[in-house]
Order: structure tokens, then sequence, then C-alpha cells
């Protein structure tokens, strides 16, 4: 347990470095595997002028790249902030395996990061959300789906 309060502390240092030099929000957030950090990551939202530069998603994609892989199973992540959808939804595809997180979503809107409209909308019917959206060139978009299963040595993911 010790250990995880050194790893949430080096994510919170890291939020605070990357908030103070502008980068973005007070979002940090390390990749641990078998007690040791394999990725680091920090908001760099406004620094990069990518709304999907999340601290959770920048530690990831480093932890990926240090590791040469894409998958992150048997890790742990150790975030700042409970993560907004699209983070969950990368700690999800990455398969990291538990979550470690500081202050709540409600705790983010109080300060202006309000994530439950998204929650929210992720809850609906594709119909009712906000952004609409509908299939187009579906036989098309079938046919590359298909071609995909014919691929000699594709890796699953």
């Amino acid at each position: 347990m010790e250990n995880r309060e050194i790893f949430m502390r080096r994510a919170i240092e890291l939020a605070r470095e990357g908030m103070n030099q502008g980068a973005g929000g007070p979002f940090g957030a390390v990749v641990v595997r078998n007690g040791v950090i394999v990725g680091e990551g920090w908001n760099r939202v406004i620094a990069t002028n990518d709304p999907t530069a999340h601290g959770e998603v920048m530690a990831i994609r480093d932890a990926c790249a240090k590791l040469g892989t894409f998958s992150l199973a048997g890790c742990e992540i150790h975030t700042t902030g409970q993560p907004c959808p699209m983070c969950l939804g990368a700690i999800h595809w990455a398969r990291i395996e538990k979550i470690f997180y500081g202050f709540r979503i409600e705790d983010a809107a109080e300060i202006g990061f309000d994530d439950t409209e998204f929650f929210r909308q992720m809850l609906l019917p594709s119909e009712d959300r906000l952004i609409s959206s509908q299939e187009l060139c579906r036989e098309d978009a079938l046919r590359l789906a298909h071609d995909y299963t014919l691929l000699p040595g594709k890796q699953l993911y």
C-alpha cells in the first residue's frame, strides 16, 4: 500500500509541474507494472492543442512506447482525478487492471472540469444524444471489415 501512495504522489507532482507550466489542468498519471512506474503523463491539452492529451492517455502512450506493446495487462494506473469517459475507455482498451484516483468527478466539476454531461450522454440511446450520428456507406464499410478478417497474420487487440 505504501508504494501506491508514492505512485499517486508522483502523479500529483507531474500534474502540478504541468499545470504550473501552463500545459493543462491538474491531471497527472502514472502506469505501474510489478511495483515499477513504466509510464508517466500529465495533461497537455493546452500545450499541444490536443483535446485527447489527458494525463491518463499520455501515461498510457508513454508506457506502451517504453514497453513496446499495446497491452498493459497486469498494470495499474494512478491518476490525480477520477477518469473521464475518454480516459476510462483508453484504460479499458489498454487492458489496465486497476485504477487509483485522487479526486472525484464531482471535485473536478467544482473547478471547471465537468464530465457529468459526457457520462450522461453515453447512457442515452444514440438518437437522443446531443451529437447526432448516422450510418453512411455501410456496405463499403462492411466490405472493409470483412477484408480485415482475411488479412494474414493480423493481431487482434
